[in-house]
């Protein structure tokens, strides 16, 4: 394993929750000496939501993961690190198939009610009789208290195991969401390879579910990027087991689900900043507020511009206080922008207003800023009310090493 990134946090400890047993094993897919395989087991009666990449070429388990969707029940999940499954044709099905064959004989439910994911390289078949070799024996060793197995289980060019976990009530009963994720590179809006799986013990209707969680993700990590890469087989899926014992929740979900809205929105931001901690060389932490665009829309979309820029990035990486380059990506994003009016600021220290640079600005308090773990950068085009937060990290020659070698 490579040394954790700087920006790593600590897994928090996840207790057990009502309704999911899993586990991890070693299928040596593509990995040899770790557990590169995961198997989570759920109640009967269990329901699922997710949300999926935006990318037009989706790997074999995407397409499988959509289909089962609509049944909105699940018993099983199933993931493996190393090889996404991604433009393999008819193996790639196939191999899904398969997988959901095996795994739905050892739970006794529909192949249906299998969920799938991979994650790794692109464009090599899936040796899916190793998988499904290995099932049984990780089926009979799942229990309650293996979520970090999980976690580590599903990591590829992961530095750092990632979790989160909160409590909620619905109608005055505790009930708990825990998540874990996995993803370093090829991470950006539209299903910023990053792959998502969140548990709860509350009973909710399944679309009640799935407007919760495609909400969440477009605030969380639909507002990251490490490299304005969309990956083939990004996947959020939320699993409800229903062993809480609440009020009903309405089909639409209604005011009942307000503080555990609130509290799924806290877990998805949070696995999801951790995924940009990860990003791949990265050294540095970056938030960028934009204000006083023209919508939230417009607001967001030169988020990105700014946060998706090499040379913005490869400044922040060499805690450089060069300003011009945010102005700069600002005026290519293709949204409603003037000169005039737009101000920057880095670390709380305003640099540029009214079309030039602050007058008596002093660039020290900024260096001292960017050379931090986590950097501030704030835009406001001084136009609207629209306004959006958008999370990125720095751009090191550690990307070029770990990609430029990512299958040797």
């Amino acid at each position: 394993m490579p040394p954790a990134s700087p920006l790593a946090v600590r897994l928090p400890e996840l207790p057990p929750l009502a309704g999911v047993r899993l586990g991890a094993a070693a299928a040596e897919i593509r990995y040899h000496g770790r557990d590169d395989l995961v198997l989570v087991e759920f109640a009967v009666g269990t329901t699922v939501a997710g949300v999926f990449t935006s990318s037009k070429c989706p790997g074999a388990p995407v397409d499988w993961c959509r289909a089962a969707l609509g049944g909105g029940k699940a018993r099983a999940l199933v993931v493996n690190a190393g090889n996404a499954n991604v433009f393999t044709g008819r193996a790639g099905r196939d191999a899904c198939l398969a997988t959901a064959a095996a795994t739905a004989d050892l739970v006794d439910c529909p192949a249906k009610q299998v969920f799938i994911a991979s994650t790794g390289v692109i464009g090599e078949v899936l040796p899916h009789e190793k998988l499904v070799s290995a099932l049984p024996a990780l089926h009979a060793s799942l229990r309650e208290d293996a979520w970090e197995m999980a976690t580590r289980g599903i990591m590829t060019t992961d530095t750092f195991p990632k979790a989160a976990t909160r409590t909620a009530r619905i109608g005055g009963t505790d009930v708990r969401i825990s998540g874990i994720a996995k993803g370093s590179g090829m991470i950006a809006p539209d299903m910023a390879t990053m792959l998502c799986f969140i548990c709860t013990d509350a009973k909710l209707p399944a679309a009640a579910m799935q407007a919760l969680l495609k909400k969440g993700v477009d605030a969380s990590f639909n507002c990251t990027t490490v490299d304005s890469d969309t990956s083939t087989s990004d996947t959020v899926l939320l699993f409800a087991t229903g062993q809480a014992k609440h009020p009903r929740v309405p089909a639409d979900g209604g005011a009942v689900l307000a503080d555990f809205a609130n509290a799924l929105n806290a877990v998805l931001l949070d696995l999801a900043l951790q995924v940009v901690r990860d990003g791949e060389g990265a050294q540095k932490l970056v938030r960028i507020e934009v204000t006083g665009a023209t919508t939230a829309r417009s607001a967001k979309r030169i988020g990105l511009a700014v946060a998706n820029s090499p040379l913005v990035k490869t400044a922040i990486a060499g805690e450089d206080a060069n300003w011009g380059r945010i102005i700069m990506a600002v005026g290519k994003a293709g949204e409603p922008a003037d000169r005039d009016k737009l101000s920057v600021a880095v670390g709380g220290v305003w640099m540029a207003r009214d079309g030039g640079v602050v007058p008596g600005y002093d660039e020290g308090p900024v260096v001292q800023h960017m050379k931090g773990w986590e950097v501030e950068i704030s835009i406001d085009l001084g136009l609207g009310r629209g306004k959006s937060t958008i999370w990125t990290c720095d751009l090191t020659h550690g990307y070029i090493d770990i990609n430029g070698s990512y299958r040797s």
